[in-house]
């Protein structure tokens, strides 16, 4: 069955009548472009709440459980810092650590170095061979004070954390320094934190990198099957990737490829495939470049979303120029129109909101 379709001339002629399309190809096109709709919608709610829920990852150092400050101690799996040292009980000894650097630190491998100074203070002898670092190890360790009941000294070593990369390349990670007695457990050494001698040097630089809290707080460890668990001071410190930096390096030369690639819709020629495809090879290339930074793990990260929502707006451009191609060889100028003005006022603004949703997520 046809229908007659007019075209409306120029003044002072009368209508011309123009050959109506098969009724198959508008079936055809109409199919294609819903379906072309659908998928588009479906990435949309996929994508959005994935990067929320996958974002947001915990910061806990690695290895630690029942995490509090020491004016929360009182908590599950937390030794109580008001314990005094008693003739007939545990040890009771007062630690703290104040960092003047850290340095080196290879977010793919997670190691780092750090230089401190170390205070352990008890009414009862020390000995320092009771204790070891449980991250790491010493590689070097000035004794400034030898007194039986006071050791002052100072540590250069070279620590190992598990770096989170859900947020990378705005990735943050937790340096932490654990120390742990050797062989004695709780019922012979009991920590706690000594806040005068903590803390963190203000004139501490790390390049690349912005240095946020500290913490410092004492937790029970059990291995295994054993019933009494040793004493552990943990001193932890939180770094993120400098914004600014990480914006330029990452995502400046992307939205390059992706402006480029919106303002091609605005031609209305066949030859904008050609560029489309290109730039679509040099977002899977960048990507291939910045992806090797960082170590295989088994989760998306907030790089991985953003990637997919660059692929698929630089697919729709792609479809939106074989569309192109494809009605100019059957020569359907109706259909060529339809599909410029669709492509310009949909592709550029669902992409501008997937990826602002995508960005919120750093937020939450």
């Amino acid at each position: 069955m046809k229908e007659d379709y007019t075209i409306s001339p120029a003044s002072g002629q009368g209508p011309l009548p123009v050959p109506a399309p098969v009724t198959t190809r508008k079936i055809r096109c109409c199919s294609a472009s819903r379906f072309f709709i659908l998928v588009i919608l479906a990435l949309a709610c996929i994508i959005a709440p994935l990067a929320a829920v996958g974002l947001n990852s915990p910061s806990d150092p690695p290895g630690v459980t029942g995490l509090s400050t020491p004016g929360n101690a009182a908590t599950a799996g937390v030794t109580d810092v008001s314990v005094s040292n008693r003739s007939d009980g545990p040890q009771v000894i007062s630690i703290g650590t104040y960092v003047l650097d850290i340095t080196n630190y290879d977010a793919r491998s997670g190691t780092f170095e750090i230089n401190y100074f170390g205070t352990l203070t008890s009414d009862r002898p020390i000995n320092m061979n009771d204790f070891e670092t449980m991250n790491g190890v010493a590689d070097k360790m000035v004794l400034f004070s030898d007194t039986p009941t006071r050791k002052y000294f100072r540590i250069s070593g070279s620590m190992h954390t598990d770096p989170d990369f859900h947020r990378y390349p705005f990735d943050r990670h937790t340096l932490p320094v654990i120390i742990e007695p050797r062989v004695r457990n709780t019922s012979e050494i009991i920590f706690v934190i000594d806040s005068k001698t903590t803390g963190f040097d203000p004139l501490t630089t790390f390049p690349g990198w912005e240095i946020g809290k500290s913490r410092a707080y004492v937790m029970n460890n059990t291995y295994g099957d054993e019933e009494i668990p040793f004493s552990r001071a943990v001193f932890s410190y939180d770094i993120s990737r400098d914004s600014f930096s990480t914006f330029l390096k990452f995502f400046i030369p992307v939205m390059l490829i992706i402006l480029i690639s919106l303002s091609s819709l605005l031609m209305k020629v066949t030859s904008r495939l050609g560029l489309n495809a290109s730039m679509f090879l040099a977002a899977v290339l960048i990507h291939w470049r910045i992806a090797d930074a960082m170590p295989n793990v088994s989760y998306p990260t907030f790089l991985d979303y953003f990637m997919i929502l660059t692929y698929a707006t630089l697919m729709m451009v792609l479809v939106s120029g074989i569309l192109t191609i494809y009605f100019s060889e059957a020569k359907d100028p109706v259909r060529i129109e339809q599909v410029n003005r669709w492509s310009i006022r949909i592709i550029p603004a669902l992409s501008i909101s997937l990826y602002a949703v995508l960005f919120l997520t750093l937020l939450i």
